[in-house]
């Protein structure tokens, strides 16, 4: 795993100084300790910082190809590149090294762009074609390495893997994107079509930039999309036996590096599969890693335990105060943008832990997002049942009024807060999941916002890229919208994000054998029925795992990590919630009396403000730290 950088003139091509790229590089050098080398000529430079995973001695960055004329810097790793070797040598490639990242010289020069759709990987690339005065741009489909770009005063375009890199350029104005701001108390996160810092673009995933000399910068486009339009026919049988084997070959594709390889483990089904087909294909015990929590409703250790047991692992815990938030400032640092999913807390633990044996960890991230194990496609798609019996007409006010005049429960399990229910029924489907996946209301938020902010962003709000998603999804069915916005927006945004940054944080490499591309077009195509069956998320996958992983962990109920931030702002942290009011940085934007009165409900019981008082501690020292 590596971090790149680099700079393009698209016009008069000025000379750039490798200490520019070198300061960039040197902002990244937790994503890569092993290395970093820059490589530049006139109006192009390319920088790379190195975690040697493959072919330790011979795949340093950049590299160029034989003859110079291409140039390139890769973040990730390409899991079929002994494959497309074989291929390309057949065409008559003749290969310097044993590393992935010659791959993609030799696949450029056979193929252009259309070399992307024989890869199976997680990247990010920067490629220069000195013939044709190209520099390509781009991102694996599901968006599992990132990559920004922003385009200059001075004309030049300037791309990192991380906002650091780019914010290690003087030439990148501090100034925070108010509609991020939106975004980000709207979702939790900044998505993958926005930025903190303004000017600053992040390419989607599945999408590559074409930069030519001479000419200007285009829009992205999209090489790769996912289809929820089409379905698989097949007895559950013959889908569960076609199933296995995507599992299997997802998981052992992963399973090739030339350092030390483990997992993460926390006993739910996703890290449970992942681990036993490891063990299956592997001849050493699995290296595995659990983080405990002292709160034994927060604590899956014994599940862990179990699966360790099982399958003979190499297993490893670490027990945690589920109190502890002192890690607060260097999450802060590791995203660059505010992002307020708490779950970061452990799962920077869980990597700092196995990063002290390995250098590469499977996850069990995806299976969720692809097989609809969260409870919320559960609600919506019976929500969109019973929108389904009441004309659009009077859906509005028979419900509205109903949950108006219900009274509030946040305190409550959702399938007990009638008002919320009621009160999602009187949408339309795609507003209301879009409130579902969110975090502060849109109401809240405007009571929160001062004049400032009201004006900036006028009538913009952060969830309606979810209803224009779920709008134009290729799909047939309510779930196959909610996934496939899912797969557009909280995957990239929130979980590979979360991943990414933390991994990177403690430079150890995160992959997700559950996002395999090919994994998951085959979940885009399950009946519904197969998907989400008696309530039951991930129906046809946890069938497939019957084999390895007992009832008891298939079928018990979903708990992640949880931290305990509600509590958090009414003990230990509740002197900062009380001094987000007196923020400079927040009150360029929100309003004092506002966040001082829900500081004060939260405090005293009156109400649930746990998240949104989260949120507002992370953008408030994020953007501290974007002022310097």
């Amino acid at each position: 795993m590596c971090g790149i950088a680099g700079l393009f003139y698209p016009g008069t091509p000025k000379p750039i100084e490798p200490a520019r790229i070198a300061a960039m590089t040197d902002a990244l050098a937790h994503r890569g300790p092993d290395g970093s080398g820059v490589w530049a000529a006139p109006g192009i430079a390319l920088g790379h910082r190195r975690l040697a995973i493959i072919d330790l001695g011979g795949g340093a960055q950049p590299m160029a190809s034989a003859d110079g004329d291409l140039v390139t810097v890769f973040n990730g790793e390409i899991y079929n590149f002994r494959e497309v070797r074989a291929e390309l040598a057949a065409l008559g490639a003749h290969f310097r090294t044993d590393s992935d990242t010659e791959v993609l010289l030799h696949g450029w020069r056979a193929w252009g762009p259309d070399m992307l759709a024989r890869l199976n990987g997680m990247f990010a690339l920067a490629l220069w074609d000195n013939t044709r005065r190209q520099l390509f741009l781009a991102r694996d489909r599901m968006g599992v390495k990132p990559l920004h770009y922003i385009e200059l005063a001075d004309g030049a375009i300037a791309f990192a893997s991380e906002l650091k890199g780019l914010l290690a350029h003087p030439l990148v104005r501090r100034e925070v994107d108010p509609r991020a701001i939106e975004d980000f108390m709207a979702l939790g996160y900044v998505p993958d079509d926005a930025s903190f810092v303004a000017g600053v673009r992040k390419l989607p995933a599945g999408h590559f930039l074409r930069l030519e000399r001479g000419r200007a910068v285009p829009a992205p486009v999209q090489w790769w999309d996912l289809d929820f339009s089409r379905r698989a026919r097949g007895s559950a049988a013959d889908l569960t036996a076609e199933l296995t084997d995507h599992l299997r070959t997802a998981v052992r594709s992963r399973m090739i590096a030339d350092v030390p390889l483990g997992a993460f483990l926390s006993g739910g089904v996703d890290s449970s599969a992942v681990v036993a087909l490891m063990a299956e294909a592997s001849r050493q015990p699995v290296k595995t890693c659990t983080i405990g929590f002292d709160t034994a409703s927060h604590d899956e250790t014994e599940y862990a335990a179990a699966i360790a047991t099982r399958f003979a692992t190499d297993h490893r815990v670490r027990r945690v105060d589920a109190d502890d938030f002192a890690l607060i400032d260097t999450l802060v640092h590791a995203f660059d943008e505010p992002f307020a999913d708490a779950s970061a807390l452990a799962t920077y633990q869980v990597c700092a832990l196995a990063r002290e044996t390995v250098t590469v960890a499977l996850s069990g991230d995806g299976a969720d997002e692809a097989f609809a194990g969260y409870r919320r496609y559960r609600f919506h798609a019976a929500e969109e049942r019973v929108r389904g019996l009441v004309p659009a007409g009077l859906r509005s006010g028979v419900f509205g009024t109903l949950g108006r005049a219900y009274p509030k429960a946040d305190w409550a399990p959702r399938p007990l807060r009638a008002r919320t229910t009621l009160l999602a029924l009187a949408e339309h489907g795609g507003a209301a999941y879009a409130r579902a996946v969110g975090v502060t209301t849109p109401e809240l938020r405007g009571r929160l916002y001062g004049d400032a902010m009201h004006r900036a962003i006028g009538v913009y709000r952060g969830e309606q890229r979810y209803v224009d998603t779920m709008a134009s999804a290729p799909a047939r069915d309510a779930l196959d919208r909610a996934q496939y916005a899912d797969f557009k927006h909280w995957l990239p945004g929130d979980i590979l994000t979360k991943v990414d940054r933390t991994s990177m944080a403690v430079s150890l490499e995160a992959r997700e054998p559950l996002l395999d591309y090919r994994l998951i077009e085959f979940a885009a195509t399950l009946p519904v029925s197969m998907r989400l069956r008696g309530g039951e998320g991930k129906w046809l996958m946890k069938r497939a795992l019957r084999p390895w992983l007992p009832r008891d962990i298939l079928y018990r109920p979903k708990m992640g990590f949880v931290t305990p931030i509600s509590a958090w702002f009414r003990g230990p942290l509740v002197d900062q919630a009380a001094a987000l009011a007196a923020s400079p940085h927040l009150l360029a934007w929100f309003d004092r009396r506002a966040i001082e009165r829900i500081a004060v409900d939260h405090r005293a019981g009156r109400a649930e403000h746990g998240r949104t008082l989260w949120q507002l501690l992370m953008l408030d020292r994020s953007l501290a730290r974007l002022a310097g």
